[in-house]
C-alpha cells in the first residue's frame, strides 16, 4: 500500500511539474479584465459557503445516520475524503479540464490544461462566464460541486469498499468522468452549444453521480446479509439534521448558479423550497399507500427528491413548474429507490440511484417541457429532443467511465474489504475507530 501511495505520488508530481515551474501566463482566451459586480459577488461568496456545508456536514450527516452504527465513521470519512481529493485536484487540473476555453481544447468535450494550477489567474481575471465575479470565486463556487458529485456516489457502495478504494475512485472519476462531463454541459462543450438546459446540475452533478452509484452497487454486489439482516438507519436524527443542511445548503447551489444577485436567483431560491415540500407530500403519500404508515426517513428522503428534482430546473421554470416537478418527484424517486432496487434485487446502500439519478432524470426531461422564457431568456429554446440526447450522452459517459475506473480499482487496491471485516463493520477495520454507545 505505502509503494501504491508513493507511486501515486510520483505520478502527481509528474504531471505538476511543468505548470509549477512555468511562470504565470498572461490573460488567457477564457479570461477576461475583472468589471466587479460587488452585489453578485457577495451572494456567490455566501453560495459557495452553503454548497461546501452540503458535502460537510450535511451529506456526511445524511449518509452517516441512515448506515448501521458499525459504519457511521467510515460513511463520514468518504464525504470528507472526496472534499480533500477533489480539491487539491480542482487546484492542478480539474478546474482547468472542466471550464478551460483555449486552444488546448478538444472538440467541445474537455478543456485543456492552460489554467492548470491556476496558472494565469488573478485577483483582476474574470471567467468569460461570469464577467462579474472575480475567477477566483468562481473556480471556489464551482469547485464545491465538484466536491459534493462523488461524495454522493458513495451512498451507493457505502458499508463494503475498501477506504483505498474510495481514495482511488474518487481521484480517478473526478479526472475521467466529472470534468468531461462538467465541461460538456457548463464549460463551453458541445452539449451547452447544442442547447442541453441544467441550471444547476441536474446532469452534471446528480444523474452523473446516480448512474455511477448504479454501476458501483452492481459491480461491488450485495452487502453481507443484504434481503435477510436488519440493515435500517441507525440514527434518523444525524439524517433529519443532515437533510436541513442539504436543504439550506441548496438555496446556493440553486439560486447561486444564477451567477448574480438578482431576479433569476429570486425565483431559483423559491423554486427550491417549493417542490422540496411538494416532493416531500408526493413521497409520503406514496409511502403510506405502500407501507400502511408514513416515516420521517420517508419525509426526509421527499425533501431531498424534490431538490434534485428540481436543480436542473430551479431558474429557468416558474413556480406552477417548480410545483409539478416536485409533486412528481417524490413518488418517482418512491419508485426508484422501493420498488425498483426491490424489483431488480440490487443493493444501492443509500439509493444514491433511486433519489438522485432518478430524481435527475425526471427534472431534466420536465425542464426541456416547463422552462418559459417569462422566467429565463435561456429557456426561449427549451427542447425535450435535446434534453433527451444530453441525458444520453452523460449517462453513457458516466456509466462507461464508472465501471473502467472500478476495474482499475479492482485490479489495483480492490474493491471490497473481506467478508469478515465488513460484518464487523468498517468503522473499526479500516479506520481503527468506533461510536461510542
Amino acid at each position: 500500500m505505502i509503494r501504491k501511495s508513493l507511486a501515486l505520488a510520483a505520478l502527481c508530481c509528474l504531471v505538476a511539474g511543468p505548470a509549477l515551474a512555468a511562470p504565470a501566463a498572461p490573460l488567457l482566451a477564457h479570461q477576461a479584465a475583472l468589471d466587479l459586480n460587488e452585489a453578485s459577488s457577495a451572494w456567490i461568496l455566501t453560495s459557495t459557503a452553503l454548497v461546501l456545508l452540503m458535502t460537510l456536514p450535511g451529506l456526511a450527516l445524511f449518509y452517516g445516520g441512515m448506515v448501521r452504527r458499525k459504519n457511521v465513521i467510515a460513511t463520514i470519512a468518504h464525504s470528507t475524503a472526496a472534499l480533500a481529493i477533489v480539491t487539491v485536484l480542482w487546484f492542478a487540473v480539474g478546474y482547468s479540464l472542466s471550464f478551460g476555453t483555449g486552444p488546448e481544447a478538444t472538440n467541445g468535450f474537455i478543456g485543456g490544461f492552460q489554467a492548470a494550477f491556476l496558472n494565469g489567474v488573478t485577483p483582476s481575471t474574470a471567467h468569460s462566464l461570469a464577467p462579474g465575479l472575480p475567477e477566483f470565486l468562481w473556480i471556489a463556487y464551482q469547485l464545491t460541486f465538484a466536491i459534493i458529485t462523488p461524495a454522493l456516489i458513495a451512498g451507493a457502495f457505502a458499508e463494503r469498499i475498501k477506504f483505498s478504494a474510495s481514495i482511488l475512485f474518487f481521484f480517478l472519476w473526478h479526472l475521467i468522468v466529472y470534468a468531461p462531463i462538467c465541461h460538456q454541459v457548463w464549460g463551453g462543450g458541445w452539449m451547452g452549444s447544442l442547447g442541453v438546459l441544467d441550471f444547476a446540475g441536474g446532469a452534471v452533478v446528480h444523474v452523473n453521480a446516480g448512474v455511477a452509484g448504479l454501476v458501483a452497487a452492481l459491480v461491488l454486489g450485495p452487502r453481507q446479509g443484504f434481503g435477510r439482516d436488519n440493515m435500517a438507519p441507525h440514527n434518523l436524527a444525524f439524517t433529519a439534521i443532515g437533510t436541513g443542511l442539504l436543504f439550506v445548503g441548496w438555496l446556493g447551489f440553486n439560486a447561486g448558479s444564477a451567477w448574480a444577485a438578482d431576479g433569476i436567483a429570486a425565483v431559483a431560491a423559491f423554486n427550491t423550497i417549493l417542490a422540496a415540500a411538494a416532493a416531500a407530500i408526493g413521497w409520503t403519500a406514496v409511502e403510506w399507500i405502500d407501507h400502511k404508515r408514513p416515516t420521517l426517513l420517508g419525509l426526509l428522503s421527499g425533501i431531498v427528491a424534490g431538490l434534485v428534482g428540481v436543480t436542473p430546473a430551479a431558474g429557468l421554470v416558474d413556480p406552477k413548474g417548480a410545483f409539478i416537478i416536485g409533486i412528481l418527484s417524490g413518488p418517482a424517486c418512491y419508485a426508484g429507490a422501493v420498488w425498483l432496487k426491490r424489483a431488480l434485487k440490487y443493493d444501492d446502500s443509500l439509493d444514491a440511484f433511486g433519489v438522485h439519478g432518478v430524481g435527475g432524470i425526471l427534472g431534466a426531461l420536465l425542464t426541456g417541457l416547463l422552462a418559459t422564457a417569462a422566467i429565463n431568456p435561456a429557456a426561449a429554446n427549451a427542447n425535450i429532443l435535446n434534453q433527451i440526447i444530453g441525458l444520453a450522452a452523460v449517462i453513457a459517459w458516466s456509466g462507461v467511465g464508472t465501471f473502467v475506473i472500478l476495474m482499475i480499482c479492482k485490479y489495483t487496491v480492490g474493491l471490497r474489504v473481506p467478508k469478515e471485516e465488513e460484518i464487523e463493520g468498517l468503522d473499526y477495520t479500516q479506520h481503527g475507530e468506533t461510536i461510542h454507545q
